[in-house]
């Protein structure tokens, strides 16, 4: 697959790298000098620094020959007007543009081409997405969905006193009333994928996968209640906040249906009590109109004049999602010692999440990490129905429905010639979900879950998807 990507900011250059690491060639283009010499420093592709909106440039990079054109720069307008242009001078790629501004996103951008424009997406979108799974199944952990199946993966963080700390994951899915499966235990930086004799140690985080109704009876064998959340707190009303308003309240019938084209799995609750903390004024009456339900404080949670008997007391869920990431963290593990049962952070950084998560944060999502997810999911092949990237970015997992030509079909999964480290993990046939062993005959429409390196993917694409 060839690959050209305008602009190198977080997530240009995440997305880069992430292609690169599965042998993809890509090329990369970046107006900034600055950004453009980083991004040829740091990655193994080509840099061009120039306009992405000029034609020579589009050229020069290849594009009349890539199978997608990815415009992911700061402005809405020249991702859109990049993509048009290379709609009307280039037949051979898929156009992916990065919009942010809302307004777009309620004109005929979704569900139709405008500009020539195949993709549309938004990193605060996208993390929005997350963040309302997540609250809507009690804000225990984040939650990825593989769409076939109907199983769920979910991270979980692994303390001294966990009933699952030094023991064998043989011997904790004994005790435990329900099944799933542990795919990776991520330690001290690097990824393992266990077998039913490794030992889970403090400091260790687990992915889990299972369905809704188990996920339930293992938490409760690990100690995490499960909290009903009524009511919660939003520290931040920018973009991300406000599209998570907009699910809380249904604020109105065009973001309403908005929301169900945008977030499936996701169930509606309309009667939490919702307490907005956001420190522009300006901001602040427009919210008070816009969502009558809520109390609105106008108020910078970084001082100390925050009214914290309003805020913190009897609190379910706190969601910090303002602009700095920082003070996102430092608001969550604050409110988590000031007795705040669940809290959610934004975070940019990649690498945050775990330092996140370590400090007893719930749920930790970066916009980058969806965005680039939510891209990724679209450059696979069609058979591949769901995608997420873990253990630091350095496992994929994903899920693929086996069709003809496939050469997988009526062959025992230890006859594939898997890469090394790839391994699948679940077979989901006839409505059922099936741990396999090597013996196992893949089957045509079978929807396999599959967990490997990122280099590997190339190969596993050939064998499952043909």
């Amino acid at each position: 697959m060839n690959a050209v990507i305008l602009g190198a900011g977080t997530v240009g250059t995440r997305l880069a790298q992430q292609l690169i690491d599965e042998s993809q060639d890509v090329v990369l283009i970046e107006r900034d000098r600055r950004r453009a010499e980083r991004a040829s420093e740091s990655l193994d592709c080509l840099v061009i620094n120039d306009v992405g909106n000029n034609l020579e440039t589009l050229r020069r990079a290849g594009v009349a020959k890539a199978d997608y054109f990815v415009a992911v720069t700061d402005s809405d307008e020249i991702n859109m007007l990049a993509c048009g242009i290379v709609a009307g001078e280039f037949t051979r790629p898929q156009k992916i543009a990065r919009v942010r501004n809302i307004d777009y996103w309620n004109t005929n951008v979704i569900g139709q081409s405008i500009l020539g424009i195949d993709f549309v997406v938004s990193p605060e979108i996208e993390v929005a997405k997350g963040i309302v799974s997540a609250v809507d199944r009690g804000a225990v952990s984040d939650v990825m969905f593989f769409e076939r199946t109907g199983l769920q993966m979910r991270s979980i963080p692994i303390s001294a006193d966990s009933p699952l700390s030094g023991q064998s994951i043989e011997v904790f899915r004994k005790s435990m009333n329900a099944q799933f499966l542990v795919a990776v235990i991520f330690r001290a930086g690097r990824y393992i994928i266990p077998s039913g004799s490794d030992i889970v140690y403090d400091g260790d985080r687990l992915y889990l996968i299972a369905t809704e109704t188990d996920f339930k009876y293992v938490f409760a064998s690990m100690g995490i209640r499960m909290t009903k959340i009524n009511k919660i707190a939003l520290v931040g009303a920018g973009r991300v906040g406000q599209y998570v308003l907009d699910h809380l309240f249904a604020a109105s019938a065009e973001r309403v249906s908005l929301w169900k084209r945008l977030l499936r799995n996701v169930r509606q609750e309309n009667r939490r009590r919702v307490t907005v903390i956001e420190r522009d004024y300006e901001l602040c009456k427009h919210l008070a109109e816009k969502y009558p339900q809520a109390m609105i404080l106008n108020a910078d949670i970084s001082e100390e004049k925050v009214p914290e008997e309003e805020l913190y007391p009897g609190v379910d869920l706190l969601v910090a999602t303002t602009a700095n990431q920082e003070l996102n963290i430092v608001t969550a593990v604050y409110a988590k010692s000031m007795g705040t049962k669940r809290t959610i952070a934004l975070v940019n950084k990649s690498s945050y999440v775990h330092i996140a998560t370590g400090l007893n944060i719930d749920v930790a999502l970066s916009p980058a990490d969806s965005m680039v997810g939510a891209i990724l999911k679209y450059v696979r092949r069609a058979n591949v129905q769901s995608l997420h990237t873990i253990a630091g970015g350095n496992l994929d997992v994903f899920e693929v429905t086996v069709e003809h030509p496939s050469r997988a079909i009526n062959t025992a999964i230890k006859d594939l010639r898997l890469p090394a480290g790839a391994l699948v993990i679940s077979v989901f046939r006839d409505g059922a979900n099936i741990i396999p062993s090597g013996d196992l005959v893949v089957r045509a429409s079978d929807n396999l879950i599959i967990i490997a390196g990122k280099d590997s993917i190339p190969k596993l694409e050939e064998i499952f998807v043909g």
